[in-house]
């Protein structure tokens, strides 16, 4: 088939089509740049796209919602038309009973008139008396304040109900279509973005989307129609007034701007600065047994310290704006009152325009409308945080990926021969755009044949296998499949089509059964013992406790390497598969396991295409064609007898391979009689407790101890993969989640301790607010009570002073003001960031074993350091301002109240236990939802943790779309508790919000009563009412910050047990005598200083997502390494060469978890990490399995090097590698069954003798 074919027929009707074309169209260089450039200038979401994700019902709901909430903002005004007749009368009848106290006037036929003179008799001021029933007057108001008390309970509801319900659905959805995008995107995309912060898209960023769309929408509507009914009512009564007092409002409505725009815009760069350290946390806690063996807990804890800085400072500017623009509002509106009452009273004295209940009535509407607008604006900033927080969310949902694995889109062929081409393919890595990693490669694959692909390390083999997989598309060029582009097939048919075994398998963290059935849907029990035969994992598996029911970890963690390779064989064997990949599958595996999986691959291979990369040459030989690579292109192919006769590449490393065995080989001839007798009585294949799996315990014993307890039995027959995650949460005997106690504040402050002259400065500006309003209460009922005096020089002489005392506090609200923002807001960020130091800290203390336990999976722990610390904040930082200021509020409006009127103040207190009541209720309920919300999300988060980490695999084994369904069965539980949220809520707002009128409505008549039989002065009565009413309005504003109260408690709790938990083996104690090993018990010897003895290198060495020189720098973290020794152990480590070949040399980034190299090339910066460490004790755990002969002999030449002066210990399958070794130990289930030098076991005939001669190494 020619080089030029361009398939252009499949698409779906109406799609965009890109043809299939060979010539570069699938570039994957633009496709990686366009990202990049995309991610540097997003603009935020529009708002109302928020909610396109809305159905018709929840269009209705929002509807709904949105007219009670309109109705709900009718209240206020309507109230305050009530309010200003009230006050008419109040004053009438006021300067009635003044009339009547001077001498001499009587009320004569409703008409005030002298009665001593009887000259006068007739004249009269003509003031009405006696026409006044005050008292049924203040029963009319009552019942009015009553009405509307009742029609606010219930609007309050529905609003609240209905928005929140909508948006719960809303959200729901949007996780499942984020979730199913991220899914669908090609391998690489994921090279372009960490799998931290997507996961800190899916807890933190939904979140912030979910707090714009919900109640917080009501709330907005109902304080915009308040506002905006109230400036109508001001021009109504009165538009002179009123102009005068909005010629005020653009200057307040700029504040309000300003603090949305830079609270936008700060918590977006707080975001990056969070994400990036949530990405930091995640890559180290995945690799925590690497941080833990070189003792890098320090050094990352700076690390993420770092990025938390900066998150830090963006907090802090945010306070200070939010701080400085609220007091320059507050000191603003003041003036405005002053300037409208020296105007209105003005008007009403000397051009009697209106009347004084008038002014009232414009002066209170157009107020109420500017702090309703000033409220609405508090509404603004989360939606300015939602918008923010949706960009890169819908960015990615609406993002079309290069190559979509759920497309139903490409051709399935009937029959597949299984012959696979390359025609003249050439790569790049989208993350790496600059590096070639295939240049020109055609080769032709066989069907029925078993290809062998050697080469040295990073030659790019196994990037060919993962374009077969169709994970990548070929920059120029093409890969065909029985003559057909693979670009034009079907993908999940492609995928299903092909079985294959990685090098580093991934394991799912449920069932050994569950994760041979991964392999294939509908595999049956029989399926799955027989693959797990054929890959010789059976033996092992019925020797676990739970057989093939034993959970295996988070990504198999509790498994050996061998034993994890071998299930992993069986999940590829299980399908079926028409063409096999082994990317070194059989490389962690022992001689015997070896030699048995490479017969029962010898046996499907009629009819199967198998391709294997392998470095192991008796791998190799089995093949019946071998291609070498070099310099990603192939330069040589035949069988083995014919490239040795080429002297080319292959017949370099078989030579290099080939002088290690020899020498074994000899002797294992000798004695191939004598075998049988010597083999072992049971048939035990020697699996080994891997580094990975931790190194404290033999399987036998963790697989007791831990797996019998986190997992019951389940039937056999088709657990689900449901049912794992969930067991998960069932089993573990001390459910922790649910029973923990909220912490006490003390603690929570006593962390805040460094920050207390700060709080002490908040804490003042904060009195100092909360003393602001019922002073307010004050000046104002003293206001109303000059318009009843008698004599018009007085009345204007105490307004002006009144008016001068407004101005006053003005000017005092911009500083206290400024100063709470700032204060609290540097408190609270400083203790966020000591949290989650500590916090993380404490984590990376854990010992291993504590990781293995499912509740510390890396998603968990990453989502519960993001979460819990910005919620502690809600027990300390601002949260403590709010309070202070809400407590002088509520203490300065009692002594005002008691000290004008005790009688009335008593009745009015009463409804005090109500407000507080509708919080506390309010409070109990959120609480016990956030708790469950949490649970049910953080389950998610396992899930889309584990999904994004091993997104390969799941690619390879197509099972995006069990892990989607996984993921939406587990969303279910966090809508439920939203709905059931949401009628309690509803509730309890409606509740609290009616209590008001209900309070005035009882007050207003017992006032009336006062007034009447005992004489209070009118302006008593409104001062008493408005002081206790606003108090108490301060009291459910303190109770409205409690839900975030009381999850800080929650979250701060959870800290503090991760912060009390002594890990037996603990990391940062000094204690432990500081002897070596040499005849003393290593569980006395300081964990650090022990530790930094040994160097490790395992057979999956971890590297972190940092340059070349940090990561060899990170073998010693005590100190800071000069670049020359760097280079040196480099050098020693044969890397040198390799790395100054690359553009940016040494500082060149590896990628998440060393993506970016070969594993030769991980291998040896790894060795590079543990000669710089100069150990005294050298541990290498399969140190070269991974690598390719030549790498081979070189890092084993490196290691020699590195072994002199030091003891060393050597777990290995090759045994080429050991055969010098002084003293070599054979394990079988945990015990040492034989020891001795080579010589020595090779003629006791023993397991080891067995393990050598069935190797049948190359001769």
């Amino acid at each position: 088939m020619t080089d030029s074919v361009i398939l252009r027929s499949v698409k779906k009707f109406g799609e965009e089509n890109h043809g299939f074309e060979s010539d570069g169209s699938y570039n994957n260089e633009k496709n990686s740049q366009s990202q990049n450039e995309k991610k540097g200038d997003s603009s935020p979401v529009g708002f109302f796209q928020l909610f396109r994700f809305s159905s018709t019902t929840d269009i209705w709901l929002m509807f709904v919602g949105g007219l009670c909430a309109f109705l709900h903002g009718l209240a206020h005004p309507g109230v305050l038309l009530i309010f200003g007749t009230m006050t008419d009368v109040f004053i009438d009848y006021e300067t009635e009973l003044q009339e009547l106290q001077i001498p001499g006037k009587a009320c004569v036929n409703n008409t005030i008139v002298w009665t001593n003179s009887s000259l006068n008799q007739n004249v009269t001021n003509g003031i009405p008396c006696g026409l006044m029933d005050i008292e049924s007057e203040m029963v009319k108001f009552a019942s009015y304040y009553a009405a509307t008390a009742v029609a606010v309970l219930i609007a309050g509801y529905i609003q609240i109900c209905s928005w929140v319900i909508a948006s719960a659905r809303q959200i729901q959805k949007m996780r499942k279509l984020y979730f199913r995008k991220i899914m669908r995107m090609e391998i690489g995309w994921f090279d372009c973005n960490s799998v931290g912060e997507l996961n800190t898209r899916f807890s933190d960023d939904i979140n912030k989307i979910n707090d714009a769309i919900a109640d917080q929408m009501a709330i907005f509507i109902q304080r915009m129609t308040t506002s905006i009914c109230g400036f109508l009512l001001g021009f109504y009564q009165g538009w002179k007034l009123t102009l005068v007092i909005i010629s005020v409002s653009p200057l307040i409505g700029l504040g309000a701007a300003v603090i949305g725009l830079s609270v936008s815009t700060f918590t977006d760069h707080e975001l990056k600065a969070y994400a990036k350290a949530g990405s930091v946390a995640d890559e180290v806690i995945s690799s925590i047994r690497t941080v833990a063996a070189f003792g890098g807990e320090k050094k990352e804890v700076e690390r993420y310290e770092k990025n938390l800085v900066f998150a830090q400072r963006w907090g802090i500017r945010k306070g200070i704006v939010m701080g400085f623009f609220t007091g320059f509002m507050w000191c603003l509106i003041f003036l405005c009152y002053a300037l409208a009452f020296w105007y209105g009273s003005k008007l009403v004295l000397d051009d009697g325009e209106y009347t004084a209940g008038a002014l009232v009535q414009i002066f209170l509407s157009v107020i109420v409308g500017a702090l309703n607008l000033g409220n609405a604006s508090s509404c603004l900033e989360a939606f300015a945080t939602g918008r923010a927080a949706a960009t890169s969310i819908f960015e990615t949902i609406d993002q079309k990926p290069v190559i979509d694995c759920m497309s139903e889109d490409g051709y399935k062929l009937d029959r597949i021969k299984g012959e696979i081409q390359f025609h003249n393919v050439t790569f790049h890595y989208p993350s790496r755009p600059e590096v070639k990693i295939l240049n020109n490669l055609s080769m032709v694959i066989k069907p029925g044949e078993m290809t062998a692909v050697v080469g040295s390390s990073g030659a790019g083999k196994s990037t060919a296998l993962q374009l077969i997989q169709r994970f990548y598309d070929p920059s120029k060029g093409m890969v065909t499949l029985d003559g057909h582009d693979i670009r034009s097939l079907n993908i999940q048919w492609l995928r299903a089509q092909i079985g294959i075994v990685e090098q580093e398998p991934v394991l799912f963290s449920t069932t050994i059964a569950e994760n041979i059935r991964y392999g294939r849907e509908g595999a049956t029990m029989e399926d799955i013992v027989r693959a797990a035969k054929e890959a010789n994992a059976y033996n092992f598996i019925m020797g676990l406790p739970q057989k093939f029911d034993t959970l295996v970890g988070e990504g198999g963690g509790q498994m050996s390497g061998g034993q994890k390779q071998r299930v992993a064989i069986a999940r590829a064997l299980v399908r079926n598969p028409k063409i096999l990949l082994l990317d070194m599958a059989t490389s962690a595996l022992d001689n015997e396991s070896e030699a048995k999986v490479q017969e029962a691959l010898s046996k499907i291979q009629h009819g199967h295409t198998i391709i294997s990369v392998a470095h192991r040459l008796s791998t190799v030989r089995a093949a019946d064609v071998i291609i070498g690579f070099e310099h990603g292109a192939a330069v040589e192919r035949g069988t083995h007898e014919e490239l040795l006769e080429r002297k080319g590449v292959y017949f370099t490393l078989v030579t290099l391979q080939s002088q290690g065995d020899q020498a074994l080989n000899e002797e294992s001839i000798k004695g191939k009689d004598d075998t049988e007798d010597a083999l072992l009585e049971s048939k035990q294949s020697f699996s080994r407790g891997s580094y990975r799996a931790s190194l404290r315990a033999s399987i036998r014993q963790r697989s007791k101890t831990q797996l019998s307890y986190l997992a019951q039995e389940p039937s056999l027959t088709g657990i689900d993969h449901k049912s794992t995650y969930e067991e998960d949460g069932k089993d573990k005997n001390v459910p922790v989640e649910e029973e923990i106690e909220p912490a006490p504040v003390r603690r929570i402050l006593k962390l805040n301790a460094p920050e207390w002259p700060y709080m002490v400065v908040g804490s003042v500006g904060a009195a100092v607010n909360g003393a602001v309003t019922p002073l307010y209460a004050f000046l104002f009922s003293q206001i109303l009570g000059t318009f009843s005096l008698p004599d018009k020089e007085e009345q204007r002489s105490q307004i002006n002073g009144v008016c001068l005392l407004f101005v006053a506090m003005g000017c005092v609200s911009l500083l206290t003001q400024f100063l709470q923002g700032y204060a609290f807001a540097k408190s609270g960020e400083l203790l966020t960031k000591r949290l989650r130091k500590f916090g993380f800290r404490a984590i990376l203390g854990q010992d291993i074993g504590w990781f293995d336990d499912l509740r510390n999976s890396p998603g968990a722990l990453t989502t519960r350091l993001a979460t819990d610390a910005s919620q502690v904040q809600g027990a300390a930082g601002s949260q403590i301002g709010m309070m202070v200021n809400s407590l002088t509020n509520i203490t300065v409006a009692m002594i005002v109240a008691f000290f004008c009127s005790w009688k009335l103040s008593l009745v009015i207190v009463c409804f005090l236990p109500f407000l507080a009541l509708s919080g506390a209720v309010q409070t109990k309920m959120l609480t016990g939802f956030a708790s469950q919300d949490k649970q049910a999300l953080e389950t998610a988060g396992q899930i889309t943790s584990e999904a994004l980490s091993n997104i390969r695999t799941i690619a390879g084994i197509g099972k995006e779309r069990q892990f989607i369904e996984a993921f939406e069965r587990e969303l279910v539980k966090p809508y439920k508790t939203a709905i059931r949220k949401a009628n309690v809520y509803g509730f309890c707002f409606g509740f609290s919000q009616c209590i008001v009128f209900v309070a005035n409505s009882a007050s207003y008549r017992y006032g009336g009563y006062l007034i009447y039989n005992e004489g209070l002065h009118f302006s008593y009565v409104f001062r008493v009412i408005s002081s206790v009413v606003l108090s108490g309005t301060a009291l459910g504003k303190a109770y409205s910050y409690t839900p975030s109260y009381a999850k800080a408690k929650i979250s701060a709790a959870r800290f503090f047990q991760l912060l009390d938990r002594r890990p037996p083996i603990n990391v940062y104690s000094g204690a432990g005598v500081k002897w070596m090993i040499d005849g003393h018990d290593s569980k006395n010897v300081n964990v650090q200083f022990l530790r930094s003895n040994i160097g490790i290198v395992s057979q999956e060495p971890v590297l972190f997502a940092c340059s070349i020189t940090d990561n060899i720098k990170y073998g010693d973290n005590t100190k800071d390494i000069p670049m020359e020794k760097v280079i040196e152990a480099s050098k020693q480590a044969q890397l040198h060469d390799f790395v100054m070949a690359l553009p940016e040399k040494y500082e060149t980034n590896v990628g998440s978890q060393g993506s970016q190299l070969s594993r030769g090339e991980k291998q040896r910066i790894a060795i590079a990490r543990a000669i710089v460490r100069d150990p005294k004790i050298l541990l290498l755990d399969e140190a070269t399995s991974a690598l390719d002969t030549e790498s081979e002999k070189t890092v084993q030449v490196a290691l020699d090097k590195a072994r002199e002066g030091r003891t060393c210990i050597v777990i290995a399958h090759r045994l080429s590698t050991i055969q010098n070794s002084d003293i070599i130990a054979v394990m079988s289930q945990g015990t040492v069954i034989e020891k001795g030098t080579h010589k020595e076991l090779m003629a006791q005939k023993g397991a080891y003798y067995k393990l050598v001669t069935t190797g049948a190494p190359i001769s």
